[in-house]
């Protein structure tokens, strides 16, 4: 075995013959897989509503991911954040003086919201009098002085406080279970919350309350004992004294959008004619919603106008959209990719919107589609594989994380250097996916991980007897969820992989569970229906360290030493049973959270991941 604890003379050695096979010697040409981290990228840049012309986004221009901030009128891009682990979590006040960002320790998600001007100045804490927390969501106020700040802690539980300039910050509501602050309305007088006070973390119930904490309306999708019914906020109407809050619901078994008149009460429901989910948000005039539509891996928008109710498409590339938003112009700005071409701001007005001078990112090959029977029926994968090749290929099983969540058409550095290094690359969109309806991501309560297995199965079947993968050389691969899935994979289906690499994996669920922060706790109270305690049983069989003896396949294992989500200590426990069989695994430790926004790092990752499968996969 190897531990791995940062650089060491022989990782050194490995990544100079890696990089010999890669084509890359001193004074030689960067391979397009290393290009496709180290070139420029930016997220879609949010703008301030009364000040259109300041936007924030994230960019990785230095090496690591940053917050930058845009002056429109001017041109001018300025770095607001410089951390050693990164930031991405900011916001821009909608006065566009301030930029808030969250300041946490070396990617460990706790600690406090610090605000720096639009124009540059030093940090200063943004809210003093409040305790560092995981955060549970922010808005601010239009006035320039007032927020609402959602804070998470295990001793607490979830507790939102209002916080106006000069005033001691107010708690106006507390609870043990997972909530989160929604959004504050524009003139300020009311505020939406989401909450799972019922216990089921998996579908929220919304509440508004004034800024004294007292209740103006409630909603709950969860009532009668069904529990399978969510809400989340989408916005209040961007108008004065006007309470209309955009929601999505799943009363007809996807997610769609309503307008909910929280005065009133009136629910004016669009009952759009689209499949798939569909998400929105409000126009700056208040009269239409710009419509994200996502069905089967892809995405595309619409304006719906609220008065004509019409729909009209905007067209988009095919591929994903993985964020819009609708200017003051009119316009829609909106972050594209698919999984041949890279990450793009684009403007319906046409033309790229933000283009990082630097470094171009390389494309990538197409996706293909696969759907495949499963034990819950027809399982969506998508594939790609090197230009030209024919199978039976080394195949990568690339499992995305979440669980709900699912993998797209759409731009991804790391399947992108798997098809490079002649590998076939499948990710499945089992059942706990988003985009395939209700029912879906529901499935898998109580047996939790073996039903993601079950259909992760079955398109590795298809992905032999196709004549695509070669059953000798196969890898099951993914990070948080899917590192999880990975690892209770090689155990369960201990002769249908030759290699595993589980990146900050879940591997000893119980131990994973005392340890994760409150908000997990909840969710997987939700999908295992109870703590380790209550049921053992399904703990237990949901747990890689259950199976760990049945492994057969050599393990790769990386792990960030503060990550609250899948701590160290539990994948520590898995580690030292696999040494305690003497069986063939490696380790990397490193100095971040739940992944890592520094690209050396991420390099470093791939490269020692590339490594471990070049060493130990059968050569034909």
């Amino acid at each position: 075995m190897t531990e791995r604890n940062g650089s060491v003379s022989r990782e050194q050695q490995e990544q100079q013959e890696q990089d010999k096979k890669n084509g890359r010697v001193p004074g030689g040409e960067m391979p397009d897989w290393e290009k496709r981290f180290r070139a420029p990228r930016v997220s879609l840049p949010d703008w301030a509503e009364d000040a259109p012309d300041r936007s924030l986004f994230v960019s990785n221009a230095t090496g690591t991911y940053e917050l930058y901030a845009w002056d429109r009128a001017t041109g001018e891009q300025r770095q607001v954040t410089d951390r050693p682990n990164g930031t991405t979590d900011g916001v821009l006040s909608p006065d566009g003086e301030w930029i808030w960002w969250f300041d946490d320790k070396d990617g460990d998600e706790f600690g406090v919201w610090r605000r720096q001007p639009f124009t540059g100045g030093p940090d200063e804490p943004a809210v003093p009098g409040l305790d560092p927390s995981y955060p549970a969501g922010l808005a601010l106020g239009r006035d320039g002085r007032t927020a609402v700040i959602g804070r998470s802690t295990d001793e607490e539980g979830t507790t939102i406080h209002l916080a106006r300039a000069g005033q001691e910050p107010v708690e106006i509501y507390r609870h043990r279970e997972s909530a989160g602050v929604g959004d504050l309305s524009h003139d300020g007088t009311l505020i939406a919350v989401e909450h799972t006070e019922h216990g089921d973390a998996m579908h929220s119930a919304l509440r508004v309350l004034r800024p004294d904490g007292t209740t103006v309306a409630e909603l709950d999708d969860t009532e009668g004992g069904t529990r399978e019914l969510g809400l989340e906020v989408l916005g209040f109407a961007p108008v004065d004294g006007d309470t209309r809050l955009l929601i999505g619901h799943q009363r007809r078994g996807r997610w769609e959008p309503l307008v909910w008149d929280v005065a009133t009460g009136e629910q004016t429901d669009l009952a759009l004619e689209l499949p798939g989910d569909v998400s929105a948000e409000w126009y700056p005039d208040g009269g239409g919603l710009l419509i994200v539509h996502s069905f089967e891996a892809r995405s595309e928008l619409f304006r719906y106008d609220l008065a004509q109710r019409e729909l009209l498409e905007l067209p988009t590339p095919p591929g994903t959209v993985s964020g819009a938003t609708a200017r003051p112009d009119g316009s829609v700005e909106y972050l594209w990719s698919s999984a041949a071409e890279p990450s793009a701001v684009r403007s319906t007005r046409g033309g790229v919107v933000l283009d990082p001078p630097g470094l171009k990112c390389p494309p990538s090959v197409p996706v293909e589609d696969v759907w495949v029977e499963g034990p819950g029926g027809r399982v969506h994968a998508l594939v790609q594989k090197p230009a030209g090749a024919t199978g039976p290929l080394p195949t990568v099983f690339d499992i995305h994380g979440g669980p709900t969540w699912h993998d797209s058409d759409s731009f991804a550095a790391g399947p992108a250097a798997w098809v490079d290094h002649g590998y076939a690359v499948v990710r499945v969109n089992y059942r706990g996916s988003t985009g395939y309806g209700r029912a879906w991501t529901d499935a898998l309560k109580h047996r939790v991980g073996l039903i993601e297995l079950e259909d992760i199965a079955a398109v590795r079947e298809w992905a032999v007897t196709s004549g695509l993968a070669d059953p000798e050389r196969l890898i099951l691969t993914g990070g948080s969820w899917g590192g999880y899935l990975t690892l209770l994979g090689l155990g369960t289906q201990p002769d249908a992989w030759t290699l595993g690499i589980a990146a900050v994996p879940v591997a000893d669920y119980v131990t994973a569970y005392h340890d994760e922060m409150e908000g997990l706790k909840a969710l997987d109270r939700t999908l295992l229906g109870g703590t380790p305690e209550e049921v053992p049983d399904r703990f237990e069989a949901s747990s890689p360290l259950t199976y760990v003896d049945q492994v057969k396949a050599p393990v790769y294992i990386s792990a960030g030493v503060n990550d609250p989500r899948c701590p160290i200590r539990q994948i520590e426990n898995y580690v030292d049973r696999l040494q305690s069989r003497g069986h063939t695994h490696e380790v990397y430790r490193y100095d971040a959270g739940h992944g890592s926004l520094v690209v050396d790092e991420r390099i470093k990752q791939l490269r020692l991941e590339l490594s471990f499968a070049e060493r130990h996969l059968p050569t034909h």
